[in-house]
């Protein structure tokens, strides 16, 4: 492994690589070029998510040359989450940024991001105000899939799948990337009462290779949005979930009980045929077992915290 430089970069600037062989050279320059034009010290990272092209060799090459560049490479692919959170392990920088291998992101944007950090934000989100995208199968989707998200999550980002963000490093370090979590790393950072804006950044369209995504992905995204909110509003409270659940199924069953016994006493009809009595009894045992699970659900929560030695709050300042 090539050894870092001794000087602590500002930045540390992470892009998952996947198959861009075409991509990986003037994204290189790009952002060499860019980073000239600014007083800041920086470190580029690399991450190859297990290509299967020239991808490696290409940036095995850029390495050798330049003492800024570094290069993780997975053994298979892995995902761009799991390349995000490798960036971020092997990451020095106090601001860490994250952007797209495939040239659709401007390095020209970097400045800005670093700016709103340097004026006392956590996490500066970009904007594909003018995407470059196909209307039907990247635009509309994006879009739904964004108001979605703001509605449920209360976070209210125009273009929370832009990969070009910036993140203050103590607040993106104590972010935990699982599954393909990536595109709610803002949401993750607003529960640890991080500072978010947003800001407009250019977009180019694609001039090599072809993307990794396709209309699949709002599908993903919708799925993980109820992973997202189950774990943002009850992670550290599941018995409000599945006792509340079980509560109201006993609440439904009293009910259905009562009315199966004045039917019995009042009306005199017969309970072996009555659906109403097994109902009562079905609605019973699962609402016992709701609360039971919550019950569990608690008790793996409280050991896991434990075992993680992890407090149920963040720190912004101590003084």
């Amino acid at each position: 492994m090539k050894a870092r430089r001794a000087k602590k970069p500002y930045l540390s600037i992470v892009l998952p690589v996947y198959n861009e062989e075409e991509n990986i050279v003037p994204q290189y320059e790009h952002i060499v070029d860019a980073m000239k034009k600014t007083p800041y010290t920086y470190e580029i990272i690399f991450v190859d998510d297990g290509s299967t092209d020239n991808s490696f060799r290409l940036l095995e090459s850029i390495a050798k040359k330049d003492k800024n560049v570094h290069v993780v490479q997975f053994r298979r692919n892995f995902g761009q989450t799991a390349a995000m959170s490798a960036g971020i392990d092997y990451a020095h920088g106090d601001i860490i940024i994250f952007m797209d291998s495939d040239l659709q992101n401007d390095a020209n944007d970097i400045p800005l991001l670093v700016q709103k950090i340097e004026e006392g934000y956590d996490v500066v989100s970009g904007w594909r105000k003018n995407r470059q995208d196909k209307l039907l199968s990247r635009k509309i989707p994006s879009r739904i899939a964004n108001w979605l998200i703001a509605k449920v999550t209360g976070v209210y980002l125009h273009d929370l799948g832009c990969s070009l963000k910036a993140y203050r490093g103590e607040i993106i370090r104590q972010v935990n990337l699982y599954g393909e979590m990536h595109r709610f790393i803002p949401v993750h950072a607003s529960w640890i009462g991080a500072s978010i804006v947003e800001v407009p950044v250019h977009h180019h369209p694609r001039k090599f290779g072809k993307s990794k995504y396709g209309i699949k992905r709002t599908f993903k995204v919708l799925i993980d949005l109820a992973t997202v909110k189950f774990m943002g509003s009850y992670s550290t409270k599941p018995n409000y979930i599945f006792g509340g659940i079980g509560m109201i199924l006993l609440f439904i069953s009293c009910l259905s009980g009562i009315t199966v016994i004045g039917m019995k006493l009042f009306l005199h009809h017969s309970m072996i045929r009555n659906p109403l009595l097994l109902l009562t009894v079905m609605l019973i045992i699962l609402g016992i077992m709701f609360i039971l699970l919550g019950i569990l659900a608690e008790i793996m929560i409280r050991i896991y915290h434990e075992s993680q030695k992890l407090p149920p709050y963040r720190v912004k300042r101590y003084l």
